[in-house]
């Protein structure tokens, strides 16, 4: 997932910090309303909204019923991020 969010990110001609934070139980998806396993956020937004609120200790699907965003989602996040640090 990070080999992808770096791809995009170079794309667009930009760099960024990356952090991955290890959600190891239920308290801890709890505290950061955790949707599933990945979960890439862009400046606390998450790059493909979930509508639940059951934060959980789970594998994620996204909207191209794979376990990652593709690099369309990410590239329009990123975009829609852009002049907003």
């Amino acid at each position: 997932m990070v080999a992808r969010i770096k791809k995009v990110l170079a794309a667009e001609s930009l760099t960024a910090e990356i952090e991955s934070i290890p959600v190891n139980n239920v308290e801890d998806a709890r505290a950061l309303k955790f949707p599933g396993s990945p979960t890439i956020r862009i400046n606390g937004g998450d790059v493909e909204p979930v509508h639940t609120n059951m934060p959980r200790l789970a594998c994620r699907l996204y909207a191209n019923r794979t376990g990652v965003p593709s690099e369309e989602v990410l590239g329009r996040a990123i975009a829609n991020t852009k002049g907003l640090e």
